[in-house]
């Protein structure tokens, strides 16, 4: 039977929801609490001693990779999943290897991963039907996103009044009036069913209470609100990617389904980053490239409050997958369809491309897509350094540089060395944010966010 890659101990705990869940399950990593531990193809699977009278049964399914614990934690993964992955990350030498050689899954494993793939198996299948089917009733479709663009609509003309007032009244006293009037603002916009919009006045009223020069800052944000309202009220004489990035910009989604019912976009794509983001939802944000072509995606993946989203992968691995891109001028966000991750090892550093270029292509996007947030680039040969006011990613055979945005990136510094890496980094108004990073010596990727 096919034996799937091992995964570092890096990438297992790159994995862990939460700096709880990477604690709890790097001191589970030991074999004193496990037995009936193995693996076989793409399971790993153990029984781990708890509080109760009966050992939790906790099994992993790498190909997804896909988790399942009879222990009564809501995370995914779990501490057990994940100290069962640690000590399957030892390698040749860890105490898994000997117990996976001999042979077969128990009999509660075969059985959940049988039902995984029947699951895959009917999923594909629906996918393919779907794509065969169309819509079910597009009129009713049509009818249903026409009664909603009037209400947001509706809500862009009053946000445009309220800008209005707040210019006429000047920036300058904003930092006394409160975040109370946005957050009103905020649920206008709510209730004319354009959350994007109100996301970003509540992001506008946080400027005040930011420091340093704000008034410039906010004056920056109120233009590109003014310039998202504007657009939209005035769509229809827009070209249609346009179009498609107002609506998304304003709130409006596209099922993942009917995205995945159309065309998509097959390849080999690299993890290069992995990351969550909280508001009043868990937001994972998951960056891919596919070698071949050079294209990034980005996959979101969303959890309650309280809850992290399921949908994880190690940083490094590469996964068969297909994807469909959400309408865009400049396409990024995408649905992940039928995946699964691969067998091969890791391959060489990826290539990346100089500053210089890096930053006139985010220039090109930003002039089709003034309200992007981050733009992904792939970094190669560049050296962190020291700055006048803060820190840089220098070419280190060329004068370009980059600052940095947030903390002093040590981790990075320290990776470094002073000797140059290859970076992911996405590339922000406030500079570049670094994520993972590669040395020249090792095709092994090092999450390097602080």
């Amino acid at each position: 039977m096919e034996t799937e890659t091992r995964w570092t101990v890096d990438q297992v705990l790159a994995l862990a929801p939460d700096a709880a869940s990477r604690k709890a399950g790097a001191k589970l990593a030991s074999p004193a609490p496990w037995s009936g531990t193995g693996a076989a193809g793409t399971a790993v699977w153990g029984l781990c001693r708890g509080s109760g009278s009966k050992p939790y049964q906790t099994a992993v399914d790498t190909r997804g990779p896909a988790y399942r614990c009879t222990c009564p934690s809501r995370k995914f993964p779990c501490k057990h999943a994940l100290a069962l992955l640690i000590l399957w990350a030892g390698g040749a030498e860890g105490p898994i290897a000997a117990a996976g050689a001999a042979g077969t899954e128990p009999e509660w494993v075969e059985q959940w991963v049988s039902a995984r793939r029947k699951k895959e198996e009917a999923a594909a299948a629906a996918a393919g039907a779907a794509r065969a089917a169309g819509p079910a009733d597009p009129e009713a479709a049509r009818r249903r996103a026409d009664r909603r663009a009037v209400r947001v609509e509706g809500g862009a003309a009053e946000l445009e009044q309220r800008l209005a007032d707040l210019l006429r009244g000047g920036l300058a006293g904003a930092d006394r009036a409160g975040h109370r009037a946005f957050e009103e603002t905020a649920a206008r916009m709510v209730d004319a069913q354009a959350p994007g919009l109100a996301s970003r006045v509540r992001e506008l009223g946080t400027i005040p209470a930011s420091g340093g020069d704000w008034p410039s800052r906010m004056l920056e944000e109120t233009a590109l609100l003014h310039l998202l309202a504007r657009g939209f009220l005035g769509r229809e004489g827009l070209p249609g990617p346009l179009v498609d990035t107002l609506r998304a910009r304003v709130g409006f989604t596209v099922d993942s389904a009917e995205l995945l019912a159309g065309p998509t976009v097959p390849g080999r794509w690299l993890v290069l980053a992995q990351y969550d983001t909280t508001d009043d939802l868990t937001t994972r944000r998951i960056w891919l490239r596919d070698a071949a072509s050079g294209r990034f995606a980005l996959v979101l993946s969303f959890g309650a409050a309280g809850r992290s989203p399921q949908l994880a992968f190690p940083v490094g691995v590469v996964l068969e997958a297909e994807l469909a891109y959400h309408p865009s001028a400049v396409p990024l966000r995408a649905a992940l369809g039928p995946h699964r991750t691969t067998t091969a090892p890791p391959a060489a550093v990826p290539a990346g491309t100089a500053i210089g270029p890096a930053l006139d292509a985010y220039g090109a996007a930003l002039a089709d897509d003034p309200w992007m947030d981050a733009w992904p680039v792939l970094l190669s040969g560049v050296v962190p350094i020291p700055g006048p006011d803060r820190w840089q990613l220098a070419d280190a055979a060329g004068t370009d540089a980059v600052p940095l945005a947030g903390p002093a990136p040590w981790r990075l510094a320290a990776l470094s060395g002073g000797h140059p890496l290859t970076v992911f980094a996405e590339l922000t108004p406030a500079g570049a944010k670094p994520l993972t990073a590669w040395s020249a010596d090792t095709p092994a990727p090092t999450p390097v966010l602080p």
